[in-house]
């Protein structure tokens, strides 16, 4: 008996060496290893990659090509120029160990996902199709030293994102299509040697580089202005012809250079006598003129005064007249905004000084002139209205260069005012949010009382419009388009929470805030805004929040609302796209009025979920794809916010189901199966 024990310990322990034999052997974080196979798969898995894998596999123990480990950590991943096509995924961020990244030279496009390995020291990203902005992410890597983004497409202002980054050495930005003025943290990279800006969009003053400490600096074929600082000319390589500086571009192109001292000697003697020539003929002019003048000297002194007070204008009154003509003439033209000016408080009684409180000035939006936007909206007019909600109502605004932009009027009633107090804070954050699914604050407007915001202009209306109101059947959303502006809201989403900091909540997350472009991809609006949600509408009864039809559980019982309200409201819009119905409808039967009560019960129940897909759709949907897009409604409609998945969670959930996703029609002469039980669906792979 004692032996038998012995035996079969012993035998347990040897299973157990060699079930476990795997995971000891296995060299490679499995966070690492989980990243590497989606960065595959986004690259579409190429052969180039060998070694690679989707699924398994140990990029360490196995020496995946251009991958270095220390210890079990993935510390490098470099492999430009293999003509690499694809994207960089979604989970490049978990690589907590890698230092150096570099897929330079390669076909890669979409943007530049903005969750990246937060502890890199060297990122090189140069020579490929990106698209889109900066991301946020590269605002908290603090041990960068190396980053080159150059020839891509990178547009729109850089934001300011470079305030921790007093590490980096090199800096090339060169050959995109960014655009706005240097941003304010330039000056804190106090280590920066080599920055490379040339051929872009940039405008303003360069005096933000002047305390640097740079020895190569390109700005050419920018837009800059204003005048060149001694500080840069005194540069060894500095480059910045092609733009337009007040004191102009010398003859060699912008480039400063020292002069040559290698002339031939018959050269440098004709130079000498040329010279010598010169300054004689120089010094009996000026002696000339010596002679004129005092000669001359009574004579002006006994008329001088009268002539100078009477017979020319003086350059007050010119600076005068000329202030006149700006100021008729702004009324009229608005090709570009009025410049940005510091905002002031409200007057502050009893405080020192002069009485005044300043605001923080808003650096990264433009002020505009409310004459230009009432121009630009014919006097903010009926058929120029596009929206209204609870701050004020949004119009269509067209300016003289053609440009279309929308203007959100804030009614001053339903401002307090401390929120009128914040407008200059709160206008400044709003203009940080920075991503590829959320609408651009552009710019503000604060005069004679007026608080106005002016975002860039989505200009194929709201997903509410089109799920609810849309009677043309061109316009119908597709499953693929469903699923795709779920994942750009949800991206959306999980920036405002997990990139900025600290995590913007949005409050009013509806499908009449999703506004949708050309393409049908989705842009958030009134990010930010509920820094100016009036007190009045925080307090509002509990019976008229739960109404709402989008407000979580707990906000309509405590008031208090939370990132995990925002995921229940989004869990309603992906109701709105799974049902096409609305989240209240009181037309309908009492038990269907409220689409969260009645769709929660039925989505995990098959039969049921296949009867309440929006019924426009037709049938063209993938049985597998309505489910999984079920199972996570489920989860962010949850009554306890803390089960509710964080939006990270939800992107990858989504992206996940993309990746898989198929188109399956449901054959018309079935009348009473469902695509899910039919076993010869006719299915087409659709790409995203």
């Amino acid at each position: 008996m004692g032996l038998n024990r012995v035996d079969s310990a012993t035998a347990f322990a040897v299973y157990a060496i060699f079930v476990t034999l795997p995971i000891v052997l296995a060299a490679t974080d499995a966070s690492d290893v989980q990243a590497l196979q989606v960065l595959y798969s986004s690259l579409n898995s190429p052969s180039q990659l060998t070694g690679w894998k989707s699924n398994g596999g140990d990029p360490c123990g196995e020496s995946w090509k251009g991958v270095t480990c220390e210890g079990s950590g993935v510390v490098a991943v470099v492999v430009p120029g293999l003509g690499l096509s694809g994207t960089m995924g979604y989970m490049l961020s978990d690589l907590l160990s890698l230092r150096t990244l570099d897929l330079s030279d390669n076909n890669i496009h979409d943007s530049i996902p903005y969750q990246l390995p937060p502890n890199l020291t060297s990122l090189n990203l140069a020579s490929n199709n990106f698209s889109g902005n900066l991301p946020y992410s590269i605002s908290n890597m603090i041990a960068l030293n190396y980053l080159n983004l150059s020839h891509n497409s990178i547009s729109q202002s850089m934001g300011d994102i470079f305030a921790k980054l007093q590490g980096l050495s090199v800096l090339d930005l060169s050959f995109n299509n960014l655009s706005g003025d240097l941003p304010n943290s330039f000056s804190s990279l106090s280590n920066l040697s080599t920055l490379y800006m040339q051929n872009n969009q940039l405008t303003g003053s360069v005096n933000i580089l002047v305390d640097l400490p740079l020895t190569n600096l390109n700005i050419a074929d920018n837009h800059f202005s204003g005048w060149i600082p001694r500080e840069l000319i005194s540069i060894p390589n500095f480059i910045y012809g092609g733009n337009s500086f007040d004191n102009g571009t010398p003859a060699t192109q912008g480039q400063s250079s020292h002069p040559d001292s290698g002339n031939k000697k018959n050269d440098l003697n004709t130079g000498t006598i040329v010279g010598i020539i010169l300054g004689s003929v120089f010094a009996v002019l000026c002696l000339l003129l010596a002679i004129v003048f005092c000669l001359r000297k009574g004579k002006v002194g006994k008329h001088g005064s009268a002539r100078a007070s009477i017979g020319t204008p003086s350059a007050g009154t010119d600076k005068e007249m000329q202030s006149q003509r700006v100021k008729s003439m702004a009324v009229v033209t608005d090709l570009k905004p009025s410049p940005p000016e510091k905002l002031m408080g409200e007057r502050v009684p009893g405080s020192s000084g002069s009485g005044k409180r300043a605001k923080s000035p808003i650096t990264t939006a433009t002020s505009y002139a409310i004459a230009s936007l009432q121009t630009a909206t014919n006097s903010f007019s009926q058929e120029c209205l596009i929206g209204e909600g609870s701050l004020g109502r949004v119009y269509r605004g067209e300016f003289p260069n053609g440009k279309v932009l929308a203007i959100k009027k804030i009614d001053n009633a339903a401002l307090s005012l401390q929120e009128e107090d914040n407008f200059p804070e709160a206008v400044l954050n709003m203009s940080r949010l920075r991503h590829q699914n959320i609408t651009t604050l552009v710019g503000y407007c604060a005069e004679h009382g007026q608080r106005l915001l002016v975002y860039e202009y989505i200009g194929n209306g709201t997903l509410h419009d089109m799920l609810h109101f849309s009677e043309d059947s061109s316009k119908t959303l597709s499953w693929n388009g469903r699923v795709r502006v779920a994942l750009g809201t949800a991206r959306a989403l999980e920036y405002l929470h997990e990139v900025c900091l600290p995590s913007v909540v949005h409050r009013n997350l509806k499908s009449a805030n999703i506004l949708l472009d050309e393409e049908l991809n989705p842009h958030l609006s009134d990010c930010g805004l509920a820094a100016l949600t009036p007190n009045t509408e925080r307090q509002i009864s509990t019976q008229m929040i739960g109404s709402f039809g989008y407000s979580a559980p707990e906000f309509a019982m405590s008031g208090i609302y939370t990132v995990k309200s925002d995921v229940y409201s989004f869990g309603v819009v992906m109701l709105e796209l799974l049902t096409g119905r609305k989240p209240l409808d009181s037309s309908r039967v009492r038990s269907e009025q409220s689409l969260v009560r009645w769709a929660t019960p039925q989505l995990h129940d098959i039969d049921a979920l296949a009867k309440m897909v929006d019924p426009v759709l037709n049938g063209m949907y993938p049985a597998k794809s309505l489910s999984r897009f079920a199972d996570i409604i489920a989860l962010c409609v949850q009554p306890e916010p803390e089960f509710r998945p964080p939006m990270s969670e939800v992107v990858q959930a989504l992206v996940r189901l993309m990746q898989r996703a198929s188109v399956v029609k449901r054959r018309s002469s079935d009348e009473s199966g469902f695509m899910h039980r039919m076993p010869d669906y006719e299915a087409v792979e659709m790409s995203f």
